[in-house]
C-alpha cells in the first residue's frame, strides 16, 4: 500500500507523530496541502517537504541545478509557460530533456510542456523553487540585460542622440525611449543582483548608482551627468511623486512584476547640492518566506523563543539598529502563530509585506494615525495577538504594557544595542521597573552577517593570531580549519551570498527580574543574563564562524 506524505515525513524522522496529527487537524479546516500546512508551522523546512514528495512520487529530488548548456529544443517552450508554471528545462542529456518542477501534484503544466516538446523523451525532476527562480532568470528571462553591458551598448548610439538634446524640459527626456531602458535595466538588475536598496547619488560631474547587496553597498553604473534629470524624472514619474517638486524631501512607490517576480519599491528623494539624491528600497514579494525554522537559530535557542511566543499574554521585544532584521523575525514570530483561531492585526509604518490571515494597518503621522493611536484602536478589535512596528516614546510604550496586562500578545521593536539595553531604555521612556517585569517575555537581540558563498568557500588553517579577535581556541575548530570565500562570479567577487542572523535571547526570570527591580544598570542586568544562560551575540557569532557559515570579520563588523 503506497505511503502518505504524512507518513514518509514521521518515517524519515523530519516530524513527530503528534506534529502530524495537529497538521491534519489544520488541513481539514484550511483544506491546504498537507505539505504548505507544515511548512507554516515551521515543523519542516521545504527542502525535507521536496525530499519526502520526491519519494512519494518516485521522482529524483535536485537541490541544486546544474544549467549546463542552452539547447535550442528548450526554445520549444514558450517563456510564459516556464514563468508561470515554474518548470524549467535544465538539461538535455541522450535525447532526454530533463525538466525540473516544483509541484509533482499539478500535472497540467507537465502535460503542456509534453505536448511543446512532442518528439521528445522528457524526464521531470523536483527541486526547490528558488533553485527553478534562479535558472529562469538566469538563463531564460530575456528581459534581464547586465547594466554594463546596455551601457556600453548604449553609450554610442541612443544615449548618444540623446546628448545633443540634453537641456530639453526634464519631462519630455523622461519619456525618451533610452531613458526607459536604462531605468527599467537598472530596476531588473538589482533585482537580480539579490539587491536589497538602489541608491542614485548625483555629485559635481557624476553619477552614481550604487546597489546594496547583503549589507554592503557596490557601485554597478556611472551614467552621464546630462541624463541625471531624465533618470531621476522617470523614477518620480513611475512612483507619482511630483515631478515639478525639486526643493523638498518627497516618498513615494512603485509596484511591478520584473523577472515574473511581484516587486514593491519604496522610493525616496531629497535634494542635494547637484540635484536630487532617490533611494529605492526593494520589497521581494515573491521570494520571501517567513518561518522560524530558516531563521538561523540555534536548536536550544529556537526551543526558548518558541515557548514564549506561544505565552498567551505578555511583550515580546526585538533590538538591534536599522537593517539587522528585526522585522523579519516579527513576521517569522506572526506566520507560525497565524492561524484561523487567532486575531492577529498589526501597526506598521510602512506595511511591508502582506499577509493572508493577518490585519495589518498602516501608520500615518500626517494625519494623527501614530502608533499610539493605532494601537488604541487595534484594541477594541478584540485581537488575541498584536504587533506594534516599533516602540518609540512612552505613550506607545505604556499602551502595549496596557495590551499585555488584559490578556494580549504584543510583539514589538526597541533600538538598543543589546538585549539588556532594552530594559533600561524602558525606564528612560518612563516606564516603572516593576510593570516590565510583570510584562516583557523576554528580549530578543540580533544582527545579520553575511554567509560565505556556498560555491566558492574553501577551508583553510588559520593561524594563531587570525583566531584571537573572537578567542577561538584550537580545540575548538573542526578538523583544524576555518571556512572562507575566494570570490566567483556568483557573489560578484566578495566571498558572501546571503545573510543570516546572530542572535542573543534574554528570557525574563526571577533572577533577572530581581535586579530590574532594584533599578540595576544594564551591566549588572547583562551579567544575571549570561549566569543563567543566556548566549552573547558574539558567542552565537563565534559558534557560526566554527561552524563554517561566516567568518570572524563579519562577526566583529556587525558587533
Amino acid at each position: 500500500m503506497r505511503k502518505t506524505l504524512g507518513e514518509i515525513l514521521v518515517e524519515d524522522g523530519i516530524i513527530t507523530e503528534k506534529e502530524l496529527s495537529e497538521s491534519l487537524k489544520t488541513q481539514t479546516k484550511s483544506h491546504l496541502p498537507l505539505g504548505q500546512i507544515i511548512q507554516k508551522k515551521g515543523i519542516a523546512g521545504e527542502i525535507d517537504i521536496l525530499r519526502a514528495l520526491s519519494k512519494l512520487h518516485g521522482m529524483e529530488f535536485y537541490e541544486k541545478l546544474e544549467f549546463t548548456n542552452f539547447d535550442e529544443i528548450f526554445r520549444h517552450i514558450p517563456l510564459k509557460l516556464i514563468q508561470k508554471s515554474k518548470i524549467v528545462p535544465f538539461n538535455y542529456i541522450d535525447e532526454i530533456v530533463y525538466i525540473a518542477i516544483t509541484d509533482p501534484t499539478d500535472l497540467h503544466p507537465m502535460d503542456d510542456i509534453k505536448i511543446f516538446l512532442k518528439g521528445f523523451r522528457v524526464k521531470f525532476f523536483l527541486s526547490p523553487e528558488t533553485e527553478i527562480d534562479r535558472v529562469i532568470h538566469g538563463h531564460f528571462d530575456r528581459t534581464t540585460a547586465d547594466t554594463k553591458e546596455m551601457m556600453d551598448e548604449m553609450v554610442e548610439g541612443e544615449l548618444g542622440d540623446l546628448a545633443e538634446n540634453f537641456n530639453d524640459d526634464a519631462l519630455d527626456l523622461s519619456n525618451e525611449a533610452p531613458i526607459i531602458k536604462m531605468v527599467n535595466v537598472i530596476l531588473s538588475q538589482a533585482v537580480t543582483e539579490r539587491a536589497s536598496d538602489i541608491h542614485i547619488e548625483p555629485y559635481e560631474k557624476s553619477v552614481i548608482v550604487r546597489y546594496r547587496v547583503d549589507g554592503i553597498l557596490h557601485k554597478v553604473l556611472s551614467p552621464p551627468k546630462s541624463y541625471q534629470a531624465g533618470i531621476i524624472s522617470r523614477i518620480k514619474i513611475m512612483s507619482n511623486l511630483n515631478i515639478a517638486e525639486n526643493r523638498l524631501p518627497q516618498d513615494g512607490r512603485i509596484k511591478l512584476k520584473l523577472a515574473g517576480k511581484d516587486i514593491d519599491i519604496r522610493v525616496s528623494t531629497i535634494p542635494c547640492q547637484y540635484g536630487e539624491r532617490v533611494v529605492m528600497r526593494i520589497l521581494n514579494k515573491t521570494d520571501q518566506k517567513y518561518s522560524l525554522t530558516t531563521m538561523g537559530l540555534l536548536p536550544h535557542i529556537l526551543d526558548k523563543f518558541r515557548k514564549i511566543i506561544y505565552y498567551p499574554h505578555g511583550i515580546i521585544l526585538v533590538t538591534g539598529p536599522t537593517g539587522s532584521g528585526k522585522s523579519t523575525t516579527l513576521y517569522s514570530a506572526l506566520s507560525e502563530l497565524n492561524t484561523p483561531e487567532r486575531n492577529i492585526i498589526t501597526c506598521e509604518d510602512p506595511v511591508e509585506y502582506q499577509f493572508d490571515g493577518i490585519s495589518q494597518m498602516q501608520m500615518q503621522d500626517k494625519i494623527g494615525l501614530t502608533f499610539a493611536t493605532g494601537l488604541r484602536a487595534i484594541l477594541r478589535q478584540d485581537p488575541d495577538v498584536v504587533m506594534v512596528g516599533e516602540i518609540r516614546d512612552e505613550e506607545t510604550a505604556r499602551i502595549a504594557i496596557q495590551a499585555s496586562l488584559t490578556g494580549h500578545l504584543v510583539f514589538s521593536t526597541l533600538h538598543t544595542n543589546d538585549a539588556a539595553s532594552a530594559v533600561t531604555r524602558l525606564v528612560d521612556m518612563g516606564i516603572e521597573p516593576y510593570l516590565i517585569t510583570s510584562t516583557v517575555l523576554g528580549f530578543m537581540a540580533q544582527r545579520l552577517v553575511r554567509v560565505i558563498c556556498k560555491n566558492c568557500k574553501k577551508p583553510y588553517t588559520p593561524t594563531d593570531i587570525e583566531l584571537e579577535p573572537l578567542n577561538i581556541s584550537r580545540n575548538e575548530l573542526i578538523d583544524g580549519t576555518l571556512m572562507r570565500g575566494e570570490g566567483c562570479n556568483l557573489c560578484m567577487g566578495t566571498g558572501y551570498k546571503g545573510r543570516m542572523g546572530i542572535y542573543e535571547l534574554l528570557v525574563m526570570n526571577n533572577q533577572i527580574k530581581t535586579v530590574v527591580l532594584q533599578g540595576s544598570d544594564s551591566t549588572k542586568i547583562n551579567d544575571i543574563a549570561l549566569s543563567t544562560g543566556m548566549e552573547p551575540l558574539r558567542q552565537y557569532g563565534k559558534m557560526k564562524v566554527i561552524q563554517g557559515f561566516t567568518t570572524q570579520d563579519e562577526v566583529i563588523r556587525v558587533c
